[in-house]
């Protein structure tokens, strides 16, 4: 595809927004490549996910083989999907948009950036020295190497609990750690984790330092106005995350968190000719649902754009 060719919409990124936009765009007979990494988004790591609706619960990988799946149903001609893609730049080069991969080049008239968020990394002392030595960012991923250990996990929103709950499964015990005066996560969720025997949670809790030999052996933690020294074998970050957007550089608008700030209308960024849409952009809420009913709006608003300009 060369630059005199554009396709009509450049989507990237494969997770709910991104794929929900993919299929509305194939049926409207747009001219789309998807272009992702991965599918499935940061839910691919879950071990059980009960709020997509339309599924009681279903593991993380399996919505990911399903996403990919709908959206595969569309490839061809008029639907070009590149997988094993990570996006490095986007420019705007005459009437197109220069879309620069790890691995290619696309040019198209329209962007929608749907590629989400990352995890945020832990930064104490020892938290670099250690990470894949006792630290780790992927409770369904790692917990089974954890039997019968006594592990840690940092951060009290719904992942951090979620993660402590699977990890309830293999470990000897799970002790939660909350930097502010109250969990994050659900309320039912907070409940069901923290009546288990072996689970504890701790509130207004500062991790400071990760220590150990070759593994970790233990973390210090403020709490209180004090230091506490508490042995573990283990530590699961569950800090938030970042929004994955740096190879836009300055060509949209974005908070001071880096996410880019849409018109929650149309979903519309503040370069004509680019749309955002789930965890990347300024929404007040994060979740696999919303990310896919932004992703169909902005798909909308693009379809019209593309047809009257």
């Amino acid at each position: 595809m060369n630059p005199q060719t554009p396709y009509d919409l450049a989507i990237l990124g494969g997770g709910p927004a991104g794929c929900s936009a993919a299929v509305y765009a194939a049926r409207k007979k747009l001219k789309t490549v998807l272009i992702t990494d991965t599918f499935g988004g940061q839910s691919v790591v879950s071990e059980n996910i009960e709020n997509w609706i339309g599924d009681i619960a279903l593991p993380g990988p399996l919505l990911a083989k399903k996403l990919e799946s709908h959206v595969r149903h569309y490839e061809g001609p008029e639907m070009m999907i590149e997988k094993n893609n990570r996006v490095e730049k986007v420019e705007k080069e005459d009437d197109s948009f220069k879309i620069t991969t790890n691995k290619s080049t696309y040019w198209s008239k329209t962007v929608l950036v749907t590629t989400g968020s990352h995890r945020k990394k832990l930064s104490v002392p020892g938290a670099a020295e250690f990470e894949h030595k006792g630290i780790t960012y992927c409770a369904s991923c790692d917990g089974p190497f954890f039997k019968d250990k006594d592990v840690v996990v940092i951060g009290g929103g719904n992942a951090g609990f979620e993660s402590a709950s699977q990890l309830l499964a293999y470990c000897k015990s799970v002790t939660l750690l909350q930097r502010s005066e109250r969990y994050r996560a659900e309320a039912t969720t907070v409940d069901t984790v923290l009546s288990h025997p072996n689970m504890t949670g701790i509130l207004n809790a500062r991790i400071q330092s990760v220590y150990g030999n070759k593994m970790v052996s233990g973390i210090t933690y403020e709490k209180d106005g004090g230091l506490v020294d508490m042995p573990t074998d283990g530590v699961f970050i569950e800090i938030g995350a970042e929004p994955t957007t740096g190879y836009l550089e300055d060509l949209v608008k974005k908070n001071a968190g880096n996410y880019v700030i849409v018109d929650h209308r149309s979903q519309r960024s503040s370069h004509t000719g680019i749309w955002a849409a789930g965890d990347c952009t300024d929404a007040l809420y994060h979740q696999n649902n919303i990310a896919a009913g932004d992703g169909v709006k902005a798909l909308e608003d693009i379809y019209l754009y593309l047809k009257t300009n």
